[in-house]
């Protein structure tokens, strides 16, 4: 299937262009001529997406960040919704997105609402997300809230995009040692340890372990692929199931160092979206029903679900989390007295942009910790492996 680009006049001779996803140019063009356009150009742009190759080209979360953004400016100029998003096609370098904008917009055309129309897309659109433009269009303040909303989507992607960023340089250099380890003792460490194997000397339990080690990489390598494949599948499998991806999170939150830093990640998550969602006109309980969704822990998820039916039955926000570990004392009483002053938008914005900051401090902490400990861990791997070799062959020698 191949990806069209079309521009044409409607009966009112007003310009209209989109996209069209179809075996060729023909039917494309009898597609337009039943809706009675008159065709300027049909251009083809690309090609589908093979269902199991979806993921080379999928909407990444900055693909609808720079589209949030564009079309809170275009709506903020005053420029028509259809207009704006037929604009936003072009603007678009997704070409999943692309298709979907171009859906859109001839959706909205025909008179279904914005967030009816982004809502049927849900592998793009977040539930979050058509809440936050549903509450806009409701109130009438459409433009309002897709700026915020434009701009708490970019805090994320920035807070996630430090994040992983700060993960590249240790998970590139782990992933290095593991490969010249695997080299090592595949190539090297044999033709190292022949000499002593052949000597017949009382060998070290350190160079014995590094032979028997080295001589199972050579010969049974392919053990090793069908122990660590299995290994991936089976983990895969297990956290797929609602037990184990809840197991997951669990163990997320209790790991040294990493367990604290992924709480702030969460809770960040909690109080933004939560934020965004008031400020835009959605209730408490319809945004804690959101922010279930967005929160991305199963263990967050319970806390949530059960806030809400405290909510719903009259109780205070707070009343869930102050008796749970998982989420900070701070938290739960500045939740409270946002309930008594009225001003909760105000009070989880300040919670935001508290452990925002903290993240970052931690983040920042972990950057300058991780270079000493791989050269710690470079350092141990290194003395073990000469201690394994090259101590026994000073032995050897100084027999003779």
């Amino acid at each position: 299937m191949a990806i069209f680009k079309y521009k044409a006049f409607d009966k009112n001779k007003q310009p209209q262009a989109g996209m069209a996803e179809a075996n060729n140019k023909e039917y494309v063009e009898e597609m337009l001529k039943e809706k009675g356009l008159a065709i300027v150009s049909i251009e083809e742009i690309g090609r589908a997406k093979k269902p199991g190759l979806g993921f080379l080209n999928r909407v990444k979360a900055k693909d609808v960040v720079i589209f949030s953004r564009q079309f809170s400016v275009l709506i903020a100029a005053n420029v028509a919704m259809v207009q704006a998003l037929k604009i936003l096609i072009d603007q678009t370098g997704n070409v999943n997105l692309k298709m979907a904008v171009s859906e859109i917009a001839d959706e909205v055309d025909a008179g279904s609402p914005l967030s009816e129309a982004l809502g049927k897309r849900p592998k793009i659109f977040s539930n979050f997300f058509v809440s936050v433009i549903r509450s806009g269009e409701t109130s009438g303040k459409l433009d309002e809230v897709l700026n915020y909303l434009a701009d708490e989507m970019e805090k994320d992607y920035d807070m996630m995009s430090k994040i992983k960023g700060a993960m590249i340089y240790p998970a590139f250099v782990l992933c290095s040692l593991i490969v010249v380890g695997v080299v090592m003792m595949i190539f090297v460490v044999p033709k190292l340890t022949a000499i002593l194997t052949e000597s017949g000397a009382d060998l070290p339990l350190t160079t014995r372990i590094l032979i028997g080690a080295s001589g199972f990489m050579a010969n049974d390598w392919w053990l090793l692929l069908v122990i660590f494949g299995g290994l991936f599948f089976g983990v895969r499998f297990y956290v797929s199931r609602p037990a184990g991806n809840r197991q997951l999170d669990f163990i997320k939150l209790r790991l040294p160092i990493f367990g604290h830093l992924f709480q702030l990640i969460y809770l960040v998550r909690f109080t933004r979206s939560m934020n965004t969602l008031i400020v835009g006109g959605v209730t408490i309980s319809n945004s804690l029903k959101v922010a279930t969704e967005v929160v991305g822990n199963a263990i967050y998820k319970e806390l949530i679900e059960q806030t809400i039916k405290e909510v719903e039955d009259g109780n205070s926000i707070s009343s869930v989390f102050i008796n749970s570990k998982a989420i900070p004392r701070m938290v739960s009483q500045m939740l409270s007295i946002g309930e008594k002053t009225g001003k909760m938008d105000i009070i989880l914005q300040r919670i935001t942009d508290f452990y925002s900051r903290e993240i970052g401090n931690i983040v920042a902490n972990l950057m300058t910790l991780m270079e000493p400990l791989i050269m710690v861990v470079m350092g141990v791997a290194v003395g073990i492996m000469v201690a394994a070799i090259i101590l026994p062959m000073y032995n050897l020698a100084s027999n003779f």
